[in-house]
């Protein structure tokens, strides 16, 4: 039921929002130029990679901290950001079956040696565009506690719960909730952690 729902919604969010995503192409193009799409490998299911495709928001060049990232976004890319227009393309990836609507985040590849054992538990299942980290705080809370909601989610998985989760990303994404880390425009790296070691 869970894949099918991902099918059947990607589909038709693809299908509803192509007008807006020849707009948003088109913006792109011109205030920053090609390439419109940004595509980088993430930790999927298992740990598997996959590209995750995304609207580019940066300047071009190679990510090498998330304070430089920070630096090279560009000023449509923040706005991308903030309101999560950005994420639209990654509807071809629930398509794909790549990720799904609703799991945890798919993480950077150079994350792979630096999860503890619960940690990896995320990797249970696939991704997601959203999950319950994302609809307590997302950005605004410690990569400790995006984990352990995770987990949670991991533990507590079915259909209902994705139903709710996606009913308050609606609203979540309405209202910029927890977009951006106080102080700061992006989610500083994840370098590992003691907590949770012996889980």
């Amino acid at each position: 039921m869970k894949r099918l729902f991902d099918i059947m919604t990607s589909l038709i969010g693809l299908i509803i929002f192509t007008p807006l995503l020849v707009l948003l192409s088109i913006a792109i193009i011109v205030v920053d130029g090609f390439p419109v799409i940004f595509v980088q490998p993430r930790l999927g299911i298992n740990k598997k990679e996959f590209n995750i495709i995304k609207f580019r928001t940066m300047k071009i060049g190679e990510s090498k901290s998330s304070e430089e990232d920070e630096i090279r976004q560009t000023l449509l890319g923040k706005y991308l950001r903030k309101t999560s227009l950005d994420e639209l393309p990654v509807l071809i990836n629930v398509l794909k079956g790549d990720m799904s609507l609703v799991g945890p985040r798919p993480l950077l590849i150079k994350y792979s040696e630096r999860f503890n054992n619960f940690q990896n538990r995320r990797h249970e299942v696939l991704p997601g565009i959203t999950g319950l980290a994302q609809i307590n705080g997302r950005n605004q809370i410690s990569w400790e506690e995006k984990f352990n909601y995770d987990v949670q989610y991991i533990d507590e998985n079915n259909f209902l719960l994705d139903i709710k989760i996606l009913l308050k990303t609606v609203s979540s994404v309405l209202f910029f909730k927890g977009t951006s880390p106080e102080g700061k425009d992006i989610m500083p790296e994840f370098m590992g952690s003691e907590e949770n070691e012996n889980n």
